[in-house]
């Protein structure tokens, strides 16, 4: 016998009774699972990341837990409940995507010698989004063109997110050129601002506010060749990560103190160890 969503949801609302229930999903609020959430979020990230698809069923599952435990909070303070949840979901998917359901229903479907281009699909999901925003009772959000990118979302994520709503609005650079100038541009400012600093010249918080500018455009520069930035830096992560344990390997081999060698030294070990990598990549 496999359990079902319905079975899933009777157990939450065991877990959550105060009588008989667990004391530590008794004590959760919908603040305090937070940080839960996103922890679950990044581990089934690391497991597609890892391709590590046995591992990734059971991230999954735990991801979805936290749907269940919002869903039993929002029902046990009646804000909603899962089947809300869904309703409102399956209700908003429709409605963003009238190239698949052109009549706005579940079970319309379109005829595939007349679907749209990718173009106008775009097009039309953003101005269905942009409609959503501004139909939002007053006082809950405002219709501002940025609305809607969570404050929460890593710095970098929410970078992008702002770009590309800025963007849609025709608030963009022309090309990838002057991307590149304003990168120039950010670096002296920052140099400068951090010799100012070092002075004394020049606040110190001025360092802080010029290197978030360049990693601002740093963002930019991504997103207009198509990369994406978090996984990008993800990558270099990986590469140095991957270098260094190859110094300390090489290093042991030979008997050698990594904490003892010079840079010099450290550095002529990296260099062989970027030279084997691009031999392998031959």
């Amino acid at each position: 016998m496999n359990y079902t969503v319905e079975d899933l949801k009777t157990l939450m609302a065991r877990l959550r009774d105060p009588d008989t229930g667990c004391p530590w999903d008794t004590r959760q609020t919908f603040k305090t699972i937070v940080p839960h959430t996103l922890e679950e979020a990044y581990e089934v990230a690391d497991a597609i990341d890892r391709e590590d698809y046995p591992h990734l069923e059971d991230e999954l599952g735990d991801l979805l837990f936290q749907v269940i435990f919002y869903s039993q909070l929002g029902k046990e303070q009646s804000h909603f409940d899962f089947d809300s949840v869904v309703d409102n979901l399956v209700h908003k998917l429709v409605r963003r995507h009238p190239h698949v359901f052109p009549a706005g229903t579940l079970a319309s479907r379109i005829d595939p010698d007349n679907r749209p281009a990718e173009a106008e699909i775009k097009a039309n999901w953003e101005r269905i989004k942009a409609e959503e925003r501004a139909s939002k009772p007053a006082g809950s959000e405002s219709a501002g063109r940025l609305d809607g990118i969570a404050r929460t979302l890593p710095a970098m994520v929410r970078a992008e997110k702002l770009q590309r709503r800025a963007a849609n609005h025709g608030f963009d650079w022309p090309d990838v050129e002057p991307v590149f100038d304003k990168l120039h541009e950010e670096i002296d400012e920052l140099k400068e601002a951090w010799y100012d600093a070092c002075s004394g010249a020049g606040p110190v918080d001025a360092v802080e506010d010029e290197l978030g500018d360049l990693l601002f455009v740093c963002v930019n520069l991504a997103r207009f060749m198509k990369v994406n930035p978090e996984q990008a830096l993800n990558s270099t992560n990986h590469k140095f990560e991957t270098r260094f344990r190859a110094i300390e390997e090489h290093l042991e081999r030979e008997g050698r103190d990594l904490d003892a060698e010079s840079l010099e030294a450290l550095d002529a070990v990296w260099q062989a160890v970027k030279g084997i990598e691009k031999q392998r990549k031959k």
